[in-house]
């Protein structure tokens, strides 16, 4: 009877060691998850179900896309240092990328994401900037092409959704 016994509890002993390492094993595997998850810095509505485009596609027909909900990925080149209220997304290798803003000026995106990965989803704008809207963007770094009076026309883009990771994520 005691041989019963002890054996009883050595295999209850062992059968709560391996739920544990079990149990172990499933939650460091969604802390992983987790983290990987929070890599990504989300502002906005969740990107739904946009057709992705190219963005160098994108910027070469662009009036082909000026009435559609897009999503675009590229890189974060700069961002506006007061509040991160415009950030300009770049495809690598490209000279010159597209101004985006966020809609109804509802959120910002952190003004340390310069290099990071972006994916958004929005839609492109047209803008005529008076010449002292013109000037106060040009203070804030905003590569913009003035019109002959001083006025500057700008294809930008309005993302109601943003995520951003370090690159490499």
């Amino acid at each position: 009877m005691r041989a019963a016994v002890i054996n009883r509890g050595f295999r209850m002993r062992q059968f709560s060691r391996t739920w544990l390492v079990g149990f172990a094993l499933v939650a460091f595997g969604f802390a992983g998850t987790a983290a990987a998850q929070q890599d990504a810095i989300t502002r906005g509505d969740a990107l739904g179900d946009s057709p992705v485009v190219d963005l160098a596609d994108a910027l070469s027909t662009i009036h082909a896309y000026m009435d559609t909900s897009v999503i675009l990925e590229g890189a974060v080149r700069r961002v506006c240092q007061v509040k991160g209220c415009w950030m300009e997304l770049v495809q690598e290798g490209a000279p010159r990328g597209l101004r985006v803003t966020f809609k109804d000026y509802g959120f910002f995106v952190p003004t340390d994401s310069d290099g990071y990965a972006a994916r958004l989803e929005g839609m492109f704008e047209a803008n005529v900037f008076s010449k002292r809207e013109a000037d106060h963007l040009i203070e804030e770094g905003v590569a913009l092409t003035r019109n002959a009076d001083g006025t500057a026309t700008e294809v930008s883009f309005v993302a109601s959704g943003v995520e951003l990771r370090p690159s490499g994520n």
